[in-house]
This record gives C-alpha cells, structure tokens and sequence, in this order.
C-alpha cells in the first residue's frame, strides 16, 4: 500500500508541474502574440481604413481580426511571416465587412425630381475624388489597389495577402486600374459643362 501511495504521488507532482510549465508557455505565447499585434496593429487599422473608408468600421474590422488571428495563431508556423499572415487576415476580414455593407440598402436621392444635384467634388481636392471613385468599387478592387498604392506591396506580397496567384493578383490590379479611370472620367464627363 506504501508503494501505490508513493507511486501516486509521483505521478501527480508532475502533472501540477506540467500544469505550471502549460500555464507558464500559454503565457509566453500571448506575451509573443500581443507584441507581434502591438507592432503590426497601427499599420493594419490605416490599411483597414483605406479600404473601408470608415474609420468605425476599420476599428470593427481590426478588432475581428485581432481576434481571428488569436484563434488561429497556432496555424502560423513561421513568426517571422506574421505581417503577411495578418494582413491576409485584416483584408478577409475587410472583404467581409465590405460585403455586408453591399447587402445594406441604399437609395439614391438624386434619382428624386425634388433632389438639387450638386457635385460634392467640384473644388475638392484629388484626393477626396479618389477616394470617392474608390467607393464606388467592387471589394476587391479596393483591397488590391490599397495593397498597391497604400501599402507599397509589389504582385507578390498581394498575391500572398489576398490568397490568389502571382498572376491573378497582375490581372486584378490592372482590372481594378481600368474600372478606377471608367469611374474617375465618367466624373468628369458629369462635371463638366
């Protein structure tokens, strides 16, 4: 009976210990998490904002992703790829909020007999229209455009953070390029008198 008894006890000191070292290592990995997020966190809310174009909804969409990249940070295997893991993240998730704000509805007043048209853009600098003309595009001819021209990224890293090939990433780019001007001349076809 003394030799269970002892035979017991070893066995549970290291489970208790095993317990603080599992304790100890979850700890470590959230330390490890949240810096990686501290350091990567301010540039992914300014690229959720350029895509979105609503300061609101990029924090939403941040903090989603905050919390899908959480969930999911076991799946990253190598720490160093955790820019690009999180900005495919922050961008999945903008998608995601940028197809639920197609769903909401919206009515167009201008198509009113009462409503006064006036251009909002007359006098405005460039970069309101463009951001305007940005508005007006499918998803995700924003979010490869905000890769391109926002954050800098050449093909290869979009490709890596929208999850498409070196090529389809090209082909959308230069798609998402050509429906901008349509968008940015037929403005100014309707401005001019």
């Amino acid at each position: 009976m003394g030799g269970i008894e002892v035979l017991g006890n070893q066995l549970q000191e290291p489970t208790v210990e095993g317990a603080q070292d599992a304790t100890s290592k979850a700890a470590l990995r959230e330390a490890a998490f949240h810096r990686l997020v501290d350091e990567h966190l301010h540039r992914a809310y300014r690229l959720a904002a350029v895509i979105l174009h609503d300061q609101a909804e990029a924090q939403d969409a941040v903090h989603d992703a905050f919390v899908t990249a959480w969930r999911k940070y076991d799946a990253l295997r190598e720490p160093a790829r955790f820019e690009a893991w999180f900005d495919r993240i922050v961008v999945n998730t903008c998608r995601d909020h940028l197809r639920h704000e197609r769903r909401l509805q919206v009515h167009d007043l201008s198509a009113q007999p009462d409503a006064i048209v006036v251009d909002p853009t007359l006098g405005v600098p460039d970069e309101l229209v463009i951001r305007k003309a940005l508005g007006r595009l499918k998803p995700d001819d924003r979010i490869v455009l905000a890769l391109r021209f926002y954050r800098d990224m050449k093909v290869d890293a979009i490709a890596v953070a929208m999850g498409i090939r070196p090529r389809a990433a090209t082909s959308r780019l230069h798609r998402a390029l050509e429906r901008l001007r349509r968008i940015l001349d037929e403005d100014e076809r309707e401005v001019a008198p």
